[in-house]
């Protein structure tokens, strides 16, 4: 999975457009909480600020709806100051995505001058795949570079449209995205054994696939969060009102049979955290999973599974985790996965992070610094593990 390098275009002075990922989460007053995406693309801002590059900046925010965003929610404005502060230098702000100031003022940028776009989906043509769209976009620079991992499972216009505007010799990957790309393909593709899955979260649907296609490649796969009640539903436990996807219970059983037939040593909870309701004053039990009572439900793998699981994963040389082990949101349901975060910076073992919620127990835990790895894109991240091909690398690599 050979990707085009920024490092193999002739950009000395030229117009470049970087496809970032700013879609970072802003707290209740509309500061910026965690900024680990926009500090994920500065080597490569930086890589084109040494060649004197005019740049041009784009990234989606959110989930506007075209004509009805609200300009204090949806807006990248607070990304252009927190580059500011980052870089030490001006981030001229455009007012709009594609209108004709904005595609003026990026063909009269000076040398060492960046321009981030306004929110890419404010503009109906992004999610729509829009060649028109696109085609605007292309005239604002010579050269396309993809340093999105994160968006890069959509097939949007800035991500899949716009590249095949430009030939091999004017786009290509940023670090960031040669970084994710690399780690997960080695890390699934030609590990370093024992190679331990850790898999979580609260739908087997979500990550069925995934599930399948890490089957035939690790050696052991630990099943946590509310998923686990499906498999252990398959093998004939009574899980109460636990969240169960009845209608992918024969689906469990194949990937059970099939860790067994290949050998896979495959670990599910043996006691869980459970209570009548998801709240935090509703009251709690831990429990073996064969005493479940029938109006409960488990938010959460109990003491005696963090043991198993961190026994599970001592002998790993690679473990890659996606997924929480519970309803971390809350502190109550939050142990399991802040304890499995803990056993995983602490092992020997290159340790390989999805993104979204499994990053942010990590950081919650504190254990970003002692992580081999930290994805920034969380559905992304998953598609690779299931074996797509993402429409965002394949605009980019080498063999298409």
């Amino acid at each position: 999975m050979e990707l085009l390098s920024i490092k193999d275009l002739n950009l000395e002075g030229q117009r470049v457009f970087i496809r970032c990922d700013f879609n970072v989460p802003k707290d209740e007053f509309g500061n910026i909480s965690d900024d680990r995406r926009i500090r994920s693309a500065l080597p490569t801002i930086r890589y084109c600020l040494d060649r004197d590059c005019k740049i041009i900046l784009a990234s989606h925010f959110g989930r506007p709806r075209p004509g009805e965003w609200n300009e204090e929610k949806d807006s990248l404005k607070p990304v252009a100051k927190r580059l500011h502060s980052l870089l030490k230098m001006d981030i001229k702000m455009a007012e709009n995505v594609v209108g004709d100031d904005t595609i003026e003022t990026a063909q009269n940028l000076e040398e060492g001058e960046i321009l981030l776009l306004e929110n890419l989906r404010y503009n109906p043509g992004e999610t729509a795949n829009d060649e028109e769209f696109a085609m605007r976009l292309a005239s604002m620079a010579d050269f396309y570079v993809n340093d999105a991992f994160g968006a890069s499972h959509r097939k949007h216009a800035s991500i899949y449209a716009l590249p095949a505007l430009y030939d091999k010799s004017h786009k290509a990957a940023g670090f960031l995205m040669q970084k994710e790309v690399n780690f997960f393909y080695k890390s699934v593709m030609n590990p370093v054994r024992p190679f331990i899955a850790v898999v979580g979260g609260s739908k087997v649907s979500g990550k069925l696939q995934a599930l399948v296609n890490l089957v035939d490649k690790v050696d052991k796969l630990i099943i946590g969060g509310g998923m686990a009640f499906t498999f252990l539903k398959a093998q004939g436990y009574e899980v109460g009102k636990s969240l169960v996807e009845d209608h992918l219970i024969e689906d469990a059983k194949r990937i059970i049979y099939r860790a067994m037939g290949r050998g896979v040593k495959l670990y599910l909870p043996v006691d869980l955290v459970v209570s009548p309701e998801i709240s935090e004053t509703a009251p709690v039990k831990y429990l073996p999973i064969q005493e479940i009572p029938e109006e409960w439900m488990g938010l959460d793998i109990g003491p005696a599974t963090n043991r198993l699981f961190r026994e599970a994963i001592n002998d790993a040389q690679t473990i890659l985790w996606n997924g929480p082990m519970g309803v971390y949101e809350m502190d109550k349901y939050s142990k399991g996965s802040f304890m499995m975060s803990h056993y995983i910076a602490d092992s020997n073992a290159s340790t390989i992070i999805g993104g979204g919620d499994t990053a942010d127990v990590v950081q919650r835990a504190g254990d970003i610094d002692e992580m081999t790895f930290i994805s920034t894109g969380g559905g992304a991240s998953l598609e690779l593990l299931e074996g797509k091909m993402l429409p965002g690398v394949e605009a980019v690599r080498k063999a298409q």
